[in-house]
Parts: C-alpha cells; sequence; structure tokens
C-alpha cells in the first residue's frame, strides 16, 4: 500500500443520503451534510480526478452540489464514509489492486445498515480496474495507517474488537494485514479517542489519533486540556510512538499537534482532531473548526507538508456525523 503522499490517479468520496446518522432527505442535518462533503470533493477537485458515489437515483442531485469537473456515479450505498466502505488500494508491479476488507458497519452497531456498502469496495474495485482481493478480516480503511515502507499503525480495540474479528489475535490479524497491505511491522495502539467509543463511534480509528508524515515521522493528536478524558488518552499514545520501532528499526519521532480549544458541543466531549487530515497530488485538506487552535494547526500542517497547498474545510458539520476530512475520502494512487 502507497503512502498517501504518493501520486494519486483519483480521490472517491460518497455523497450523503438520508439514514440514521445524517438524517431524513429535507432535513437541515442531511442538507448540511452535503454541502461539507461537496465542498471537500470540490477542493480535491482542483488538484486531481474526484469520483463522486452518488446512491441509486441520485446521481442528478448529487450534481447541483460539485462541479462539472467531479465525476459522477451511481451505485447502491448505506453511508458516506467511504474510507471505510471503499476498497483499500495497493499497487503490485506497476497493477492496481484493492483489498476488499469485509464490513459490518463499524462492529456491528446497532443504528447501522451496511448490506449495500460491504458490496462497495468491490463495486469499486471493478470500476477502477483493480485487481480484488477479499480479505477474511473485518476492517475499515480508517483503522489503518501506512508509511509506504513497510510500517503500518492499528488499534487494539479496532482489529481486535470481538464484534469485527472474534477469536482473532495480534499474531493473525498482523499476518493477514501484512499479506494484503506489503506490510512487515505493526505499531499497535491501545485505543482511539474517547468520543469515538459513543453511539456513532468506530471504536477507536487510528485516523483521527495518529499519522504518518513520512516514513519515521508521525504526528500525533495531543489533547492539552487536563480536564478533557482525551488528556490522559493521548498522552499514554504519544509515549507508546516514542518507544515504537518501525519496519526499518528507527525509534518513531513524534510531533504533537494540539487538539482544537473546543472541549465540548452541547454537552458532550469532543474527538475534534486535525489528525484527520488528506493529502493529495500538491495539496492537504484538513478540517478547522473556527477554534482558537486552527492557526497553529495550520501552520504546523504547512511545515508538515512544503510544497503542498494546506486547503481548509469546516469540520464541525463532518465531525458531528462521526468521522472527519479523512473519513470521507479514499485515494485511488497512481501506477505509472
Amino acid at each position: 500500500m502507497p503512502a498517501e503522499w504518493e501520486p494519486h490517479e483519483r480521490t472517491w468520496v460518497a455523497f450523503p443520503l438520508a439514514n440514521s446518522t445524517f438524517g431524513n432527505e429535507g432535513s437541515t442535518t442531511l442538507e448540511a451534510a452535503r454541502v461539507a462533503w461537496a465542498d471537500v470533493a470540490n477542493t480535491i477537485a482542483r488538484y486531481e480526478p474526484v469520483t463522486l458515489v452518488a446512491s441509486d437515483g441520485q446521481g442528478d442531485l448529487a450534481q447541483n452540489y460539485v462541479g462539472r469537473n467531479v465525476e459522477i456515479i451511481e451505485r447502491p450505498i448505506n453511508d458516506a464514509w467511504i474510507r471505510d466502505s471503499g476498497p483499500t488500494n495497493t499497487v503490485r508491479n506497476g497493477k492496481l489492486g484493492a483489498v476488499d476488507w469485509i464490513f459490518n458497519g463499524w462492529g456491528d452497531q446497532e443504528w447501522a445498515s451496511w448490506e449495500n456498502d460491504a458490496r462497495l469496495a468491490s463495486e469499486i474495485a471493478q470500476q477502477s480496474n483493480a485487481a480484488i482481493r477479499h480479505s477474511t478480516l473485518t476492517n475499515e480503511g480508517g483503522g489503518l495507517h501506512v508509511d509506504g515502507a513497510g510500517t503500518v499503525l492499528l488499534t487494539d480495540t479496532v482489529q481486535l474488537d470481538p464484534q469485527r474479528n472474534p477469536g482473532w489475535t495480534r499474531a493473525q490479524v498482523e499476518e493477514e494485514i501484512h499479506a494484503q497491505l506489503g506490510t512487515q511491522r505493526a505499531i499497535w495502539l491501545p485505543r482511539g479517542l474517547t468520543r469515538d467509543y459513543d453511539e456513532f463511534g468506530t471504536r477507536g480509528h487510528v485516523d483521527i489519533v495518529a499519522t504518518f508524515i513520512e516514513p519515521g515521522l508521525v504526528a500525533a493528536h495531543s489533547q492539552r486540556d487536563t480536564g478533557h478524558p482525551d488528556y490522559a488518552v493521548t498522552k499514554e499514545i504519544i509515549k507508546l510512538l516514542r518507544s515504537s520501532v518501525d519496519a526499518s528499526g528507527r525509534t518513531l519521532e513524534v510531533v504533537e499537534v494540539p487538539a482544537p480549544a473546543t472541549i465540548e458541543v452541547d454537552g458532550t466531549w469532543t474527538d475534534y482532531s486535525y489528525i484527520n487530515h488528506y493529502i493529495g497530488n500538491g495539496f492537504v485538506v484538513v478540517g478547522t473548526f473556527n477554534d482558537q487552535n486552527d492557526d497553529e494547526a495550520l501552520g504546523l500542517l504547512t511545515r508538515f507538508y512544503p510544497g503542498r497547498q494546506i486547503e481548509s474545510a469546516d469540520g464541525r458539520t463532518i465531525f458531528s456525523h462521526g468521522g472527519g476530512v479523512h473519513c470521507i475520502t479514499q485515494q485511488q494512487p497512481q501506477t505509472s
């Protein structure tokens, strides 16, 4: 699996539809989600091709939200978190591959439907002429990050979730992950952010907590407010990362990225995170939160990714539904 910062052929996004997370057709919440998802798609389309997957019969509706340079295809879908329901793409000998993980609604969540999303990875792989590999592991794209040089980040509460992979051991998970992604070393985080274990959470996706900037260098979410439960969580994760060794034998260097200063919304702890950004051809899209820490985070990302344009998107609407910019995008790597 190439690192996200390597060249892309295109980016895939899905168009929000009426469901239990976005709301009913005609609701203000669904409309806000469509505007937010389309804003990300339109931003990316200025830099690389974008394909937007709309639910059957909603292609014309989706066209009202995005520019003509965004390709739209219709497929049956249940939700719009294509990082998780879409394929995890790989490249071998110049050929595009696609891992079709088993998808079961983030661990058989009561509110989730996934009969269509469980088939979406294969359908996208067929659309992109990728060689499909059907994995036996229940997993999602947001549950892993790779450095493109043999190292993968995972989380105990995702890949070892008994509602995802009952009875699997770390060794069995690693064997399957390495076989599918071409990695050689897994670094396991103990858990994710606190709110990610609420009703609409993923139970600990790594892409909101830590990400590779380059081989040997990781950016990690750092909650500075001692009153937030993630203060202890992120201290533990950062300590673990700083003692971890990658596939090349390097001890990881870790750069702390501050969490937004906003710690509660409507009486609930936030999991707002700048880590959940998306890297593409000459750009980085990051969710911002009209927060006093936005400028510091944007400055750090500018330093992390020299030569790439840093684009901001309003992350509050996306996070209100359970994810961030990275969660609504999926890269298709360039093969030549």
